[in-house]
């Protein structure tokens, strides 16, 4: 059996050369694809949410993977209907959602590895949308190397997953896909349907909402947008190597050269003259810039030209769209603003163009205008601050009273964290210390209803200073001491708010084709139950958190409590007999009080009984 890695790179390789791959259906029967799949999604929040069956990971055996396989082999695998549940958006609409059950998850993610593996070297690098290597940074990032641009349009593709055209997807995969057996496979993906109230629908278009493989299809069909736009209208658009020099900012640069040592001050007013215009002719007829930026089903163009001819791109991609891949622009969000005035919206930052003359760098010349900004909007920044405000002022949380300092800390230092690191590449980032100001207070304040004190005095009992990149930074942090261990610490705040120009988030792991062997995967193939050491019919038990092993009411702890918060993991290999008693609540039964795991010991005080059955092992 070649390794789950080393067939990825054969067909990564086929995907550079861009040579068609065949016999795609047949690698499905490698058990290392799927036991690498497991590694990569059975840590996932949804590994535990069951579709429209029962099943979820908790329970993944190899002898799964083995019923899986042997389904494919004799072609009489069948994806079951995803339960269909909403989800708000922004704009207080619902959104659906598909959740599969876990084999279907499964199935998708060896999927997923085997096409992103020979596609992902094809697709654009203006595409950065659930990519390895890719993210919002990224794009960002990319956006703000545009210069002069005149106008944005922001491009949205309306209801994009929901309408992809089912034939216009499977034809993409056949063209490089020759493999019957898997395009059915994929189709009969597609068309698998879903149970809402327990009632059944068909899919007749579109990607199955919240499916692994959804995002990276999707990828697939868009491409071919990005395609166009590269191939097309990004040549047909783009002329000029430079601008025509601006005629009266000559002149007044050659007055300024002969006056600069004769009259002083006549060179000064001369030279801020000439810092109000431009040096170059920005309306040049024979320079044109047309640039492309996609995440997902969003789009920004940025166009140097008239806005007649923007109009006329934007009226391009609405025919490509509805010609050749079926799908509509949304009326309502794809707009034509111009770079100065109107700054246009995408990822969730303020994108316009720069202008300041009195900015130079270090040569003299004027170093900002024409640029591309990111800048944090203000009505998402105030709408931020609202979520911790009541009547203008920071309130405390009464739902986190009853949680710990260290767990109350954390929570607000994650949404914190998350939003100002999000926004690193901002020109204006440092207008989240209003944010910082009214999360710390709302902390405080929740900290002093819980301990019904005042804030002064927490502020006090809780301020420290964090050692950053940057140097020492004033927070407020929470230490758990530990006997033998070092201590636990939740901390708020220690976080630079200077731009970060280079800052980055991706939205997939940077490595994605090394070799991925989890400490789980190995404890699965050592096929030994942690518990009583029998390796008859070994499968994994899983938990949502950590924090479900600690029952309420219960003044003993079971022996698998004990073992799994003594190793801090969620997951265990048991035997089914095991496995059923953990379920059931039954009291433990062991072979002896001492417990190995992968060859680690653990000394555990055992309370219950030991029964043996007729082999002599511990049942």
């Amino acid at each position: 059996m070649r390794k789950a890695d080393h067939v990825l790179n054969i067909i990564r390789d086929r995907g550079k050369r861009g040579l068609p791959v065949e016999d795609v259906y047949r690698q499905l029967y490698n058990p290392d694809l799927y036991l690498r799949a497991y590694g990569r999604i059975g840590k996932n929040a949804g590994a535990t949410t069951r579709g429209t069956t029962n099943e979820t990971v908790d329970g993944m055996s190899l002898n799964r993977i083995e019923r899986i396989i042997g389904e494919l082999r004799s072609e009489r695998f069948r994806w079951t209907p995803a339960r269909r549940t909403y989800i708000p958006k922004k704009n207080g609409k619902l959104r659906p959602l598909g959740i599969p059950s876990w084999s279907d998850k499964l199935m998708q993610e060896v999927m997923r590895s085997a096409l992103e593996a020979y596609y992902e070297p094809q697709f654009s690098g203006r595409s950065h949308g659930f990519r390895p290597n890719h993210g919002c940074h990224t794009a960002l990032r990319a956006i703000q190397k545009w210069k002069g641009v005149n106008w944005f349009i922001e491009g949205d593709i309306k209801g994009c997953f929901d309408r992809i055209d089912h034939k216009g997807l499977l034809s993409i995969l056949r063209d490089k896909i020759h493999d019957n057996r898997f395009n059915k496979l994929t189709a009969n993906l597609l068309k698998a349907g879903y149970l809402e109230d327990w009632r059944y629908h068909p899919t007749l278009s579109g990607t199955p909402q919240g499916g692994i493989v959804s995002p990276l299809l999707a990828n697939i069909y868009l491409d071919k947008l990005d395609k166009f736009v590269e191939n097309e209208l990004i040549p047909r658009f783009t002329s000029g190597k430079k601008r025509k020099p601006n005629l009266k900012y000559r002149s007044l640069k050659l007055k300024y050269r002969r006056r600069r040592h004769r009259d002083v001050a006549a060179a000064k007013e001369i030279r801020k003259a000439m810092q109000q215009i431009p040096s170059y002719d920005v309306n040049d007829p024979n320079y044109r810039r047309l640039h492309y930026v996609r995440y997902a089903d969003d789009f920004l163009l940025g166009f140097t030209g008239p806005k007649v001819e923007a109009e006329g791109i934007k009226e391009k991609l609405r025919e490509f769209l509805s010609k050749e891949l079926k799908l509509e622009l949304s009326e309502d969000k794809t707009l034509i603003s111009h770079a100065r005035t109107e700054p246009a919206r995408f990822l969730g930052y303020e994108i316009g163009r720069s202008l300041e003359n009195s900015k130079h760098d270090r040569r003299g010349h004027r170093s900002i205008n024409g640029r591309t900004s990111l800048r944090v909007p203000r009505d998402t920044l105030r709408k931020r601050c609202d979520l911790y405000k009541k009547l203008g002022k920071p309130i405390d949380r009464a739902g986190l009273v009853n949680d710990d300092d260290f767990s109350i800390v954390d929570t607000y230092q994650k949404e914190y964290r998350g939003y100002a690191q999000y926004y690193a590449l901002a020109q204006n980032a440092h207008t989240l210390h209003q944010l910082q100001w009214v999360t710390l207070t709302s902390l405080l304040k929740t900290l002093a209803m819980k301990h019904k004190t005042s804030v002064n005095e927490i502020a006090k009992k809780y301020q420290s200073t964090a050692k950053t990149s940057n140097g020492p930074r004033r927070c407020f942090e929470v230490r758990v001491e530990r006997a033998g261990k070092k201590p636990l610490i939740a901390r708020f705040g220690g976080i630079s708010l200077k731009r970060q120009r280079w800052a980055t988030i991706t939205d997939l792991r940077t490595t994605p084709f090394k070799p991925v062997r989890t400490d789980l995967i190995q404890r699965l193939l050592a096929d030994s139950c942690e518990k009583c050491g029998s390796t008859q019919k070994c499968e994994v038990h899983h938990i949502r958190k950590l924090a479900d092993l600690k029952i309420k009411g219960r003044r003993e702890k079971p022996l698998w409590i004990q073992i799994m918060a003594a190793r801090r993991r969620k997951t265990m290999v048991v035997c089914r007999a095991c496995h059923m008693t953990i379920h059931a609540g039954r009291p433990t039964q062991i072979a002896s009080n001492r417990i190995k795991v992968t060859g680690e010991p653990y000394d555990v005080k055992v309370s219950s009984t030991v029964r043996r059955g007729a082999d002599g092992k511990g049942v």
